[in-house]
């Protein structure tokens, strides 16, 4: 990496770190607490809202996980139209048909119901709805969307994204294996329902892959250089919280105070991320994601540790820090190895977990579009520890290979 451009990727995020300032940041109002989401249809009819779009998946709506809420609706006189079409990677085409639903049935909010991928269906549609005039493709990027979308209320099913307070939606495009990553904070749901009840069916690989998406995030957020006092602080209880509730409620997923405290952490993470951003993790696994449908929980658990060693020196004092937070027995040790103590634990807690190391769908061929595609994400923006090159970056992606 040569120094010329490492000093114009760090100029451009000492401008936007100066520029978020300006933002509304303001939270969403949050409903939390076991069978909390009936109580969210009459939030919304406190609202004058008198139809909403709802935005889900089949596979929900065959374990009808939706049926208390939609009873509920149905007792404070609020019609709903239902979108369960979106793709476990949402497409351009979801996000054009949930927003045809939502003005053909002259719809006033929308609801998204379950993991990051209906959550980024339904900020997609508001963002369509919001800006008729910018196709997806031309939303990509910081600060497109600018108009207010439809009032969105979110309910994670799954304690991983944080979509429901992020101000981010990535949505994939099947004619180029390409994500468009849409950034802006008109994208950030006004409320949020943290019901561990909602989450208690999960499969147990679906708690471990989305818990370290949760923990990538606040890892990511926490070792990158545009924290607030206020990202650092959520980034190190969302780590405490995932390392003592993670592996419990993937053994028990009955477990509801080990649920709430997933759902609690994976919000603080989406908290410290959409102010702090990511990094090369998530450029990586965004990209591995569009080009072979790898789940995007799944990419994140397994190409995490192969970052945070990438990185080294330029985040071990953070990395240390990480691991006091996450309770390890560091006491007495340097920096470097408390970050090594750490990178071993997330290793640890994917080998019990039973996350693999490698992924078999990685070809030979498409590793220098991998990496081309991961750095156009990647830098300028993200104020990653260490700027990486395409050589670096295309090692890194021959190493994921099984």
């Amino acid at each position: 990496m040569s120094t010329a451009y490492e000093k114009y990727c760090r100029a451009y995020q000492a401008v936007m770190r100066a520029a978020v300032n300006v933002l509304d940041w303001t939270e969403p109002q949050l409903l939390k607490g076991a069978g909390c989401v009936k109580q969210l249809p009459k939030l919304i009819k406190s609202k004058g809202i008198n139809k909403v779009l709802v935005v889900t998946d089949k596979g929900l709506m065959g374990l009808h996980l939706l049926d208390g809420m939609f009873d509920a609706l149905k007792a404070e006189n609020i019609n709903y139209v239902v979108y369960d079409d979106v793709h476990p990677n949402p497409t351009i085409d979801n996000v054009e048909d949930a927003r045809a639903l939502y003005l053909g049935n002259e719809c006033q909010a929308i609801i998204a119901f379950g993991g990051g991928s209906p959550m980024d269906c339904a900020k997609g549609a508001g963002a369509r709805i919001a800006r008729p005039d910018k196709q997806v493709p031309q939303l990509r990027g910081q600060l497109k969307v600018l108009k207010p979308i439809p009032t969105l209320f979110a309910v994670p099913t799954t304690a991983g994204t944080g979509s429901e307070t992020t101000i981010a939606a990535v949505i994939s495009n099947p004619k180029t294996h390409e994500k468009n990553a849409i950034n802006d904070p008109r994208l950030r749901p006004k409320y949020a329902v943290l019901d561990p009840e909602l989450t208690v069916g999960l499969p147990p690989h679906i708690t471990s892959t989305t818990g370290m998406d949760a923990l990538t995030h606040a890892v990511e957020a926490y070792i990158g250089q545009s924290n607030t006092k206020d990202t650092e602080a959520a980034a190190l209880k969302a780590t405490k919280l995932i390392f003592a509730n993670l592996e419990e409620a993937y053994k028990n997923g009955k477990d509801l105070e080990a649920r709430a405290n997933m759902l609690e952490g994976s919000y603080l993470a989406g908290i410290a991320f959409t102010r702090a951003y990511v990094g090369y993790v998530h450029a990586i696994a965004h990209n591995l994601g569009g080009m072979y449908g790898i789940p995007h929980g799944l990419a994140n658990a397994v190409i995490l540790p192969y970052i945070l060693e990438y990185y080294g020196s330029s985040a071990y004092k953070r990395l240390g820090e990480l691991a006091v937070a996450a309770g390890l027995d560091v006491s007495g040790k340097s920096d470097a190895e408390k970050a090594h103590i750490f990178i071993e634990a997330v290793k640890q807690m994917n080998k019990d977990m039973n996350i693999p190391t490698k992924f078999e769908q990685i070809k030979a061929e498409d590793i220098p579009l991998l990496a081309e595609r991961a750095l156009k994400e990647g830098n300028p923006l993200y104020p990653v520890p260490k700027i990486m090159n395409k050589q670096e970056c295309m090692e890194i992606i021959r190493n994921l290979m099984a």
